[in-house]
């Protein structure tokens, strides 16, 4: 059914090797970037948190106004 032979393992050397060359390859942003897009994931966070706060809201009251 499967294939019984074994697989090459790759020494934890080369592997490593392997792993800081990746993290090499990384553009880190920089700190006036990484504060901006902070501010606006928070913001938009707030609004759409809002925003289905007053839609909850809204369907909550009708719920109850149709069963009252």
């Amino acid at each position: 059914m499967g294939d019984n032979s074994k697989k090459d393992k790759v020494p934890a050397q080369s592997w490593s090797d392997g792993l800081k060359a990746e993290f090499n390859k990384i553009i880190w942003p920089n700190k006036d970037d990484l504060v901006k897009q902070t501010v606006a994931v928070t913001v938009v966070s707030v609004i759409l948190g809002a925003l289905i706060t007053v839609i909850d809201s809204v369907v909550q009251y009708g719920i109850n106004f149709f069963i009252k």
